[in-house]
């Protein structure tokens, strides 16, 4: 979410996340759906300025506690500060918009506006906010509180896929590094996908599962309408878990085939 999203949006993902992903379902451990990205994917749809607004990392007067709950609850931009509105977009947005316009990859990076907000990697402020993701994502990994199957299979399918098509025209796609350090790449890696309700139940499952959010999340974002498309692709795999595990579940020994 925006970090200066208005608070009904806030109250709204949370009204659709409990009641329409979890509990109308039968509730904890019921539901097919990731309830978390059931909520993001039906604002997205139904209010896209507001859930495509963000915050530039430099470049404005960085607003303090007061300031943000200035425009959170009245959705007035802070008098205060030296700008009269904020319009911004995520690293991804701002990469398809220059792609829209027929600029190559090095033509958007080369443009001040770009490069002062993209950064080196993946967009000032995003790219270390990915590294801490990872950070907290390994450390799960090392408690044995997630299984590794659906991470690395999940970065695994959107690094070869951002691999390829950059091999194939690297004026028109971006590389692996900014695929997987922007936008809720590493986020859905390890909080979102990992989800035990709505995800494959076993270890090959598991890494058919991952695979598929990779792949999808590559294909909505270079193809579609939507910059960044990890919540549909987690929607979608989730569509397709009974199928998987169906498929992919070992037989108990002694049964017959």
């Amino acid at each position: 979410m925006p970090p200066l999203a208005p608070w009904w949006l806030i109250v709204s993902a949370m009204i659709f996340a409990m009641l329409l992903g979890k509990h109308v379902y039968g509730g904890l451990g019921f539901n097919p759906f990731n309830p978390a990205m059931l909520g993001y994917a039906v604002l997205l749809v139904s209010f896209p300025k507001p859930m495509t607004r963000w915050l530039p990392a430099i470049g404005i007067d960085t607003p303090n506690l007061p300031q943000s709950l200035h425009a959170i609850f009245t959705g007035e931009w802070p008098a205060s500060l030296t700008v009269d509105v904020l319009s911004g977009a995520s690293p991804l947005a701002a990469l398809k918009s220059g792609l829209s316009l027929r600029h190559t990859i090095d033509e958007i990076f080369a443009q001040p506006v770009f490069d002062t907000f993209l950064g080196d990697v993946a967009g000032h402020g995003w790219q270390w906010i990915s590294l801490a993701l990872l950070a907290g994502g390994i450390f799960m990994l090392m408690m044995r509180i997630i299984r590794w199957q659906i991470p690395v299979s999940m970065l695994l399918g959107l690094g070869i896929c951002a691999w390829f098509m950059n091999l194939v025209d690297p004026g028109r796609h971006a590389g692996v590094v900014f695929h997987l350090f922007s936008g809720a790449t590493l986020l859905g890696a390890f909080f979102i996908a990992t989800d035990p309700v709505t995800a494959a139940t076993s270890a090959r499952g598991r890494l058919v599962y991952g695979t598929g959010i990779g792949a999808l999340t590559y294909v909505i974002r270079d193809f579609g309408n939507y910059h960044d498309g990890l919540a549909f692709a987690v929607l979608l795999m989730n569509l397709a878990v009974p199928l998987i595990d169906k498929f992919t579940i070992p037989r108990i020994y002694g049964e017959p085939t």
